[in-house]
């Protein structure tokens, strides 16, 4: 799990070949009039869902881990606190692995929290279990999904 500003986004892109293409999608895409719902950048190797909700409370949030997509949450209004804890340390599952869906629930309480403001981001490799959408008032965001 990485915690950074866009701004420092460079700094990571020598981990995965596709996230200069998905870091200059953040970068160069008008990200405020973009409708709530998915966009395309790179096919299936890289495209950009658009969140904006209300925030839940963190007992109403579930630990979620996906195997085949990384993701770099970007918050652009409100505050995102997302939960976060290893999956490997993750024993109490509320479902089973959706592949259809790439993405599994479960019951563990997050190991810690992290504050997200906007312009920040938090990137979450597959072995890293996310609870998002966690706070006061609406939250708008852009999760860009990477093929792993």
């Amino acid at each position: 799990m990485i915690l950074a500003n866009l701004a420092e986004a460079d700094r990571y892109l020598t981990l995965h070949p596709l996230f200069a293409r998905a870091f200059e999608f953040l970068r160069s895409a008008d990200l405020m009039t973009l409708a709530p719902g998915k966009h395309d950048v790179q096919g299936e190797q890289v495209f950009a869902i658009v969140e904006a909700c209300a925030g839940r409370t963190r007992a109403e949030a579930k630990l979620e881990c996906h195997r085949r997509y990384i993701d770099i949450q970007l918050v652009l209004e409100g505050v995102d606190e997302m939960g976060w804890k290893p999956v490997a340390e993750c024993v109490d599952p509320a479902t089973d692995y959706d592949a259809v869906r790439d993405i599994r629930f479960f019951n563990d309480a997050p190991a810690s929290w992290i504050a997200t403001p906007p312009g920040a981001f938090c990137l979450f490799f597959p072995d890293d279990a996310h609870a998002p959408l966690v706070g006061a008032g609406m939250i708008r965001k852009v999760v860009v999904k990477i093929a792993v």
